[in-house]
């Protein structure tokens, strides 16, 4: 079956799904400087896996139109610290030293 007479939705699901362990890719699209540029790289994979996708298709289906919005805006809410979860902190870290550690945020005054 021709991946490009699938429906959109359909045919971003593939894009999706390529997209995932494509360590080049992923690397370029976090690197891009704005929303467009990452349409850019998108269309481009779209070309290679044959999914005539346009960039009013990208720009309109999530959840790439998702990605696209929060590369071009800052989340409305962030919850927790910038630290990723798999970096457990270490018996030698788990003094918090307040020199080293930001002052965190509050929301709401609860935390």
């Amino acid at each position: 079956m021709n991946p490009s007479s699938l429906p959109v939705q359909q045919r971003i699901a593939l894009l999706v799904k390529a997209l995932d362990g494509a360590e080049k890719t992923n690397k370029a699209l976090a690197t891009c400087a704005d929303g467009d540029a990452m349409v850019d790289i998108l269309l481009g994979a779209s070309t290679k896996l044959g999914l005539r996708l346009t960039r009013r298709d990208l720009t309109e289906t999530p959840p790439i139109r998702d990605w696209i919005w929060f590369k071009n805006n800052d989340p409305l809410v962030t919850v927790g610290d910038t630290k990723p979860r798999y970096r457990r902190a270490t018996p030698e870290q788990s003094k918090p030293d307040s020199a080293e550690q930001p002052e965190r945020k509050r929301f709401l005054g609860l935390f």
